[in-house]
């Protein structure tokens, strides 16, 4: 074997191990927590965090709040530096969104306390969760609704 080389496995690898040793996952335990969760696909069916992986497999990875898509072409058992695991799989994922799609956290000014009601309910209206205020209070509310008046 090269320096520099991944060692290659014999047939296959577990899921989660190959997901942390090509760098999708930060930890092994994180991969096997994603399998467990549901958040890991090989060729469409969910998976356990034992299950083989073969080359040519696809893997579908929800983590940190977005979907990775690769196609298995090596499948290593150790954990291998960038370069080699950027050989280890094709990636057919969407690009990330632009950082100005990103969600937007609100800012208030320092002291100025819990926000009121009415507060809440204009920032939620700026951030398109709200309800519009021309339709008014959501059928059903109030106590009038409750006690069938």
């Amino acid at each position: 074997m090269v320096s520099g080389e991944a060692p290659q496995a014999e047939g296959s690898v577990r899921v989660d191990a190959w997901i942390w040793a090509v760098r999708l996952t930060k930890t092994r335990s994180q991969a096997a927590a994603a399998c467990r969760a549901g958040h890991v696909r090989v060729n469409g069916e969910r998976a356990k965090p034992a299950q083989a992986l073969r080359t040519g497999d696809e893997v579908r990875l929800r983590h940190a709040g977005r979907d990775r898509i690769v196609v298995v072409s090596r499948v290593v058992k150790k954990r291998v530096g960038p370069p080699v695991a950027a050989e280890c799989f094709v990636d057919n994922s969407p690009p990330p969104p632009p950082r100005e799609a990103a969600f937007q956290v609100p800012v208030r000014d320092r002291g100025t306390g819990r926000p009121t009601k009415r507060d809440r309910r204009e920032m939620e209206r700026l951030q398109g969760r709200g309800p519009d205020p021309d339709q008014g209070p959501p059928s059903g509310s109030g106590r009038g609704a409750a006690e069938g008046r």
